[in-house]
């Protein structure tokens, strides 16, 4: 077939208009998808996908316009010519020829636009940053909470890009100090690249800070460095400034939200924000002093400078720690935990951290799921990289028995933050209870304890997990042997020594008669001491099933349910020994007052 007639044929085929039709289509199309997809904040790659169908589906309507034709009885198989055409035939019009070149060169400018904003990324594109630990060269190790705090807000603030995966403090400063190079950090932390910072210098009103961006693979190379002075009052516009200028250098699109919460700005009293600071150094040491240091400075930061949001949400956190951990009643720390979340949201509410205390109070103490989700799922929205939030949703999607979803996010935590203790240790919560993989919350509770050996939470879990297997496994001299390892010693959450009397009776039941006569002998000590032979709820409920006394095992239930105990929620999860109790009326009764699936 020779030029002429193959045109010929495109045009007696509609091949052109389905062709300009489709690329109208298409790019009309694009246009609506990608306003959808801003308005309701898609992921990337829903775009990407819908580019990519749209691009592909060009050949294919060109394919199906050649091979069939629409006629009068419906959708038909275009019959081929059996003649050459004529000279008197129509020629290809001008208009036709020039609509042609036009759909080419809209093809190939939307590839090529398509490409650059969707494909997935090749070896060179960085989307995941360490935020390592700043360098202090101001020559005063008393500035040390300071420099500390700068990485924490740069690092705050780079979470809030959805398209970036950043690893919280704790993972970036599990290398401190030690003779690690970049790529073999980026490699641990599975990051394209690291950002470094150094203080120079620090005066009464400004601070000289250096900033670098440096690539890991395939080979380290510093990729942008600049360094400030900043006034103090402006430090907290430097770290949007910081965040917008490496998004920039690493071509990283900000959602129209994004870009939003970044353009903010607002001046900080400088000494509310170098006691908030002192406030988050001694927050993020989780004991009960550190705590009440924390509590101190950020009291001071919101009286120094009462409408900044920040110091309130510390508040609130700090006070929702106390109780969380049990560390003072409920009775004292709820009324100032809400008190302060109340008034940190009134000024700031897109603060990712008031909406992760909002839904952990939620959840932990007003047993409401519904809000304690909305409040979850807004933190996570506010700041997407931060694993905290991810562990605690996936722990109350297990009390909603929503199995898959508390897997999936528990994963995406670990995956944001892998070198985080208490990250660590609620994920191996999640393996045991949720997923029902021993072997695997073991191994999460022991990386937890490589990286902090004094993590009370993990220690105790551990412990637990331990002493239950060997139960489970018939192994009672290995079971009487942890246990008895475990109350000779103070735990690290919980005051678990056992009075030395106490200890001696449960030994001495066991090598006469037994591991029943044991554990019955573990309950007796508990009753008569109380808190000098400390049992948890879940060990006391696992002892009663084990010795077949069911109407033992659902008083502490509804025991902890009249005491309202922050551990309750956990009744509904599929942990093994409460599915021995899914049928008693008692329990079900429990789940319903607490609107838990039954």
């Amino acid at each position: 077939m020779n030029l002429k007639k193959f045109l010929s044929e495109l045009k007696r085929r509609k091949v052109y208009r389905v062709s300009i039709a489709y690329g109208f289509a298409a790019w009309l199309l694009a246009q609506i998808a990608g306003l959808i997809s801003e308005s309701f904040e898609a992921d990337p790659w829903v775009m990407k996908m819908i580019i990519i169908i749209l691009i592909s589906g060009f050949p294919v309507a060109l394919i199906l316009s050649w091979i069939f034709d629409i006629g009068p009885e419906g959708i038909e198989r275009t019959q081929a010519l059996d003649s050459e055409p004529t000279d008197e035939q129509e020629p290809i019009s001008v208009k036709m020829v020039i609509a042609g070149l036009l759909l080419i060169i809209l093809i190939v400018i939307g590839s090529r636009w398509s490409i650059r904003e969707f494909a997935t990324a090749d070896e060179g594109d960085i989307r995941s940053l360490a935020i390592l630990p700043f360098d202090n060269f101001t020559g005063s190790d008393s500035l040390e909470y300071f420099v500390e705090g700068m990485q924490s807000s740069l690092i705050g603030d780079l979470q809030k890009i959805s398209a970036l995966r950043v690893p919280s403090k704790t993972s970036s400063n599990s290398f401190k100090g030690a003779k690690t190079t970049i790529p073999e950090i980026a490699t641990e932390l599975k990051v394209d690249a690291a950002v470094e910072g150094t203080i120079t210098c620090m005066g009464e009103d400004s601070i000289c800070v250096q900033i670098r961006l440096i690539r890991a693979f395939p080979e380290e190379q510093q990729l942008w460095v600049e360094d400030y002075q900043i006034e103090k009052k402006e430090i907290l516009n430097f770290y949007n400034k910081v965040t917008k200028q490496i998004s920039q250098e690493i071509n990283v699109a900000l959602t129209p939200k994004e870009d939003l919460l970044l353009a903010a700005s607002r001046t900080v009293n400088p000494e509310a924000y170098d006691a908030y600071l002192k406030g988050l150094y001694y927050w993020e040491k989780l004991d009960e002093k550190s705590i009440q240091k924390a509590l101190e400075f950020f009291e001071l930061a919101s009286e120094l400078d009462p409408e900044w949001a920040d110091p309130y949400a510390g508040l609130a956190n700090a006070w929702g720690l106390f109780s969380f951990w049990g560390f003072l009643p409920q009775s004292v720390t709820l009324p100032k935990a809400y008190l302060y979340l109340n008034k940190a949201l009134e000024m700031d509410p897109n603060s990712a951290q008031a909406h992760f205390t909002a839904g952990i109070l939620a959840v932990w103490t007003e047993w409401d799921w519904e809000k304690g989700e909305k409040a979850l799922l807004k933190s996570i929205e506010l700041n997407p990289n931060e694993a905290l939030s991810r562990m605690y949703y996936a722990h109350l999607l297990m009390h909603l028995r929503r199995t898959e979803e508390a897997s999936r996010q528990a994963a995406i935590g670990v995956e944001l933050d892998p070198m985080k203790p208490i990250v660590l240790g609620l994920n191996g919560v999640v393996e045991q209870i949720n997923n029902g993989d021993r072997k695997a919350a073991e191994a999460s509770f022991r990386k937890s304890l490589e990286i902090d050996p004094d993590f009370g939470f993990s220690i105790e879990n551990l412990e637990e997990l331990l002493i239950e297997n060997a139960y489970l496994a018939g192994d009672y001299e290995k079971w009487i042997q942890l246990w008895n390892q475990k109350v000779s010693k103070e735990g690290a959450l919980l005051e678990s020594k056992w009075n030395p009397e106490a200890r001696e009776s449960v030994l001495r039941a066991f090598s006469e008669r037994g591991h029943l006569a044991a554990a019955e002998e573990m309950l007796k000590m508990n009753e008569k001491f109380g808190d000098e032979c400390y049992l948890a709820g879940n060990v006391m409920i696992f002892l009663y099933l084990n010795l077949n006394q069911m109407d033992k095992a659902l008083e502490i239930i509804e025991g902890g349910y009249e005491a309202k105990l922050s551990g309750m929620p956990y009744v509904a999860t599929r942990y093994q020994f409460y599915e021995q109790l899914k049928d008693q009326p008692r329990y079900l009764a429990i789940l319903e007052k607490m609107k838990l699936p039954l």
